[in-house]
Parts: structure tokens; C-alpha cells; sequence
């Protein structure tokens, strides 16, 4: 049989790789005669302070390479595909999954469905665990892959079967107590929809997955996104301001009584369910760390701490000169953040005298108004709400409007794009309070 081979893409100078003559294009064969499965067995084999590598060149040519070299040294190559296998695609089909709720017409990797629990130890993502062999289970205790994030969603397994629509889901849930009992870390969310798994049933499932702290260090409860696309899809409906109360007032009981028995709050509710209730964020201690910031859970409230702080310092250092010059510039933000975001303007606008900051919400019509955070925002109805509009020297966005990494927004709009018909220079401010002060100033400033 053939070997699993992995293409390199790139030598890093100055490397082992390079010393051994490893080029662009040479296909990893095997380590110590056995074949790499995916860039955890990669990582876990090239610690050893000797190894034999084989490689195979373009022209069928295999070189046996003895390799000496420091405890976990790194051999320095990078490989076409990351992950060094193929991508596992999610076989459930959810009953609130957003992928489903997506128009036709987008560029295809936004389509793909991952259940990859590979993908949950590199990029954080979530996985439902349907899609986890014992083989699976094994390796992530074997090689101590963690933190492991998991989308619970209910703890009823029938429930859970249902949701998911997959009638493994609930057995499924079985693999936590592998994991739970080889200490490897976990932490955990729920997508609430109304209706279903709310109310007693959510109850139910935070008491169940209590019986893992402190190994599941926390769990997050997000609402449904509910898109304009669902024609033909599972009749959900959205959560209104009464709905939020009380999933808040029933998340903050089961925190009053993890902190008293453990010293962590363990389950936090997202933002949006604050903000849909009418009410204060929770203080900075109650989120245990913001171990769940990539769910929405606390952004909000680290923005404006760290803004707060930054603003504190800032003033007593004298960064706020007298007679400093500034002109006019603004922001645009999804409709969620937009009262923070606006209150912090209005405080940079007191501090430096001139400056103009136009805050703009943005409203979803792309996907739908009941989307309301920045970073499903599209390119295109930026350029609809935005044409027109007094945009001042330079127009701000937030880092997490466009795809990682690049000058692309959901629709493929480029910045470049949006600029020329805006007529504006448009500058992207990361996520901190700092450098959002930064970024106006730097913008605003003469």
C-alpha cells in the first residue's frame, strides 16, 4: 500500500529542513517508520532528540534522513495542508445550524461544515463529538490536546438526537466522561432556541455538566442566529426581552452556587442576552478569566474596562494635550455593540476638543436584521448605509468585520473596493480598548 505523504510548502531558512537539503514540492513519507496521520502524530514524533525521516523528492527519489538535534527542536517545514489530513465534515444536520441559513450565491468554503475536534485544539472551534471515533478519543489523551470545545446543547439525549438530528447525538455524550476522566480540559456551549431547550431543560443540562468542573471549565449559553434564509428549515423563533431576563436571572442562580462550592461562576450568558434584557454586563470577576470571549461572552465588557483604564492613564500622563488639533472621522459597527461603541466616541470627543467621531449602526439586511453583531456585517451593506453619509478623514471598522487575515468582507467585497466608492480611506482598529484610542486619534488627528 502507498504511504500518506505530505507535500511541503515551505522550508523555514536557517531551519534543520534546510540543512537537510528539504525542499518546497519533497513529500513526507514517514518518521522513525511510521507514517504520519495528521500534524499531531508530526509534532508528537519530532521531539525525540533523534529521528529518522523519509522523504520522497518530485522524481520518485526517497532519502532516508538521520536526524540529531535538541529535545522538541522543531525541523523548521511547512506543510501544503495545516492540519496534514483532510478536513472532517459535520454529518449532523442541526436544527438551528447558521450554515443552513446562508444565501446561495457565496464563496464555497463558507458552506463547509466542521466537526473536527483537531480543529477545536488549533483554532478553538466547537465540536458535537458525533464525529469522534475511540481512535480519536484515544489520541487526544494520548498526546494531552486540550482545552477540547464542545457543543453540548442539551443534556436529555433524546433531546440532543433531536436537535442535532443525528441518532448518535446522544450516545455521543458518552466521550465526555473519557475525556473527564483523563483530565483533559474541556469547555462547553449551548445554543438556546426557544421553546426547546430552554427553561427546564437547560435546568437540566447545566446541572449535568456542573458534574465536570473543574475539568469543564466553563459553559457558555448563546442565543439561536436566526437569518432571513430559512425557508423550508425548522420553524424557530426569536427570544424577546422578557425571554432574556429570565435566562439570565436562571444562568446567574447556577453561578451564585458554582462560585460558593468551586470559586468560578462556570456558565455565563452571552452578551446579546444582556443587551436584549436591558441590562448592566456583569463585572469583570464574573467572568472567570473571559474563557469564553470567541462566544460573545464578555467582549463587550473587556472593551470598555480596557478602554476605561486606558483613558484613566492616558489623562494623567497628559496625553490629552490642550490645543491639540483634530478633525472629523467615524465608525461603523453592528447594531449589538453599537451603544458601547458610541459611548466610548463620545468620551474620546470630550477628552480632545475638535475631534468628530460619527458612530453608524449598521443593519443587517443582507442576512437579516435580527443579525446584529459587527462581524457578519457584508461589504455591500456598508456601501448602502454608508453612501452619502458625512464619513469625515477616514472611516473606521472593526478587526472582526473582515475574513482573517485578509481585505475581505462576508460577500467578497474587498477594502480597497469599498474605499473607491465611498471616496474614503477606511482603517481596521483591533479589538482593544487601546487600540481603539489608537486608532481614533491616529485618524482623527491633524
Amino acid at each position: 500500500m502507498q504511504k500518506k505523504a505530505h507535500i511541503v510548502k515551505k522550508v523555514i531558512p536557517g531551519s534543520i529542513a534546510e540543512e537537510l537539503e528539504i525542499e518546497a514540492g519533497d513529500r513526507l513519507l514517514s518518521i522513525d517508520g511510521t507514517e504520519i496521520e495528521d500534524i499531531f502524530d508530526y509534532q508528537f514524533m519530532i521531539q525525540d532528540s533523534y529521528i529518522e525521516v523519509l522523504m520522497e523528492k518530485p522524481d520518485g527519489e526517497q532519502w532516508l534522513l538521520e536526524v540529531e538535534k535538541e529535545f522538541d527542536e522543531d525541523l523548521g517545514i511547512e506543510f501544503e495542508n495545516g492540519l496534514m489530513d483532510v478536513y472532517r465534515h459535520c454529518h449532523n444536520k442541526c436544527i438551528f445550524c447558521f450554515i443552513d441559513q446562508m444565501p446561495p450565491g457565496m464563496r464555497e468554503t463558507l458552506y463547509f461544515k466542521d466537526d473536527d475536534s483537531r480543529l477545536s485544539f488549533l483554532q478553538g472551534n466547537y465540536v458535537t463529538l458525533t464525529n469522534m471515533s475511540d481512535h480519536d478519543i484515544d489520541r487526544i489523551c494520548r498526546y494531552r490536546l486540550s482545552p477540547i470545545n464542545i457543543s453540548f446543547h442539551a443534556m436529555n439525549p433524546e433531546l440532543r438526537c433531536r436537535m442535532l438530528n443525528n441518532r448518535f447525538a446522544g450516545e455521543a455524550l458518552k466521550k465526555v466522561d473519557r475525556l473527564y476522566e483523563a483530565d483533559i480540559r474541556m469547555n462547553g456551549q449551548i445554543v438556546l432556541c426557544k421553546g426547546i431547550n430552554d427553561g427546564e431543560e437547560l435546568a437540566y443540562s447545566i446541572r449535568r455538566l456542573m458534574e465536570y468542573m473543574p475539568v469543564l471549565e466553563s459553559l457558555s449559553v448563546v442565543p439561536v442566529g436566526l437569518t432571513k434564509y430559512r425557508e423550508g428549515l425548522y420553524p424557530l423563533e426569536p427570544f424577546n426581552q422578557e425571554d432574556a431576563a429570565a435566562v439570565i436571572d436562571r444562568i446567574e442562580g447556577f453561578q451564585r452556587e458554582c462560585f460558593a462550592a468551586h470559586g468560578i461562576h462556570f456558565v455565563h450568558a452571552s452578551d446579546e442576552w444582556y443587551i436584549l434584557a436591558g441590562r448592566e454586563l456583569p463585572e469583570e470577576e464574573r467572568y472567570d478569566g473571559y474563557l469564553q470571549l470567541e462566544n460573545g461572552v464578555g467582549m463587550l465588557r473587556l472593551l470598555t474596562d480596557e478602554f476605561r483604564i486606558a483613558m484613566e492613564e492616558r489623562a494623567l500622563q497628559g496625553a490629552f494635550p490642550e490645543g491639540a488639533s483634530y478633525g472629523e472621522v467615524s465608525m461603523a459597527t453592528g447594531k449589538l455593540a453599537y451603544p458601547y461603541i458610541s459611548g466610548m466616541a463620545r468620551q474620546l470627543e470630550e477628552a480632545c476638543p475638535g475631534l468628530k467621531v460619527q458612530v453608524y449602526p449598521i443593519t443587517n439586511f443582507f442576512f437579516g436584521e435580527m443579525i446584529t453583531v459587527s462581524g457578519l456585517i457584508t461589504g455591500q451593506d456598508l456601501l448602502e448605509q454608508l453612501r452619502g453619509k458625512p464619513l469625515g478623514r477616514c472611516l473606521l471598522l472593526p478587526e472582526n468585520i473582515l475574513r482573517s487575515g485578509e481585505d475581505v468582507f462576508l460577500d467578497d467585497c474587498r477594502v480597497p473596493e469599498l474605499e473607491k466608492a465611498l471616496q474614503v480611506p477606511i482603517n481596521i482598529v483591533k479589538s482593544s480598548g487601546n487600540d481603539f484610542i489608537d486608532s481614533v486619534l491616529a485618524a482623527g488627528r491633524d
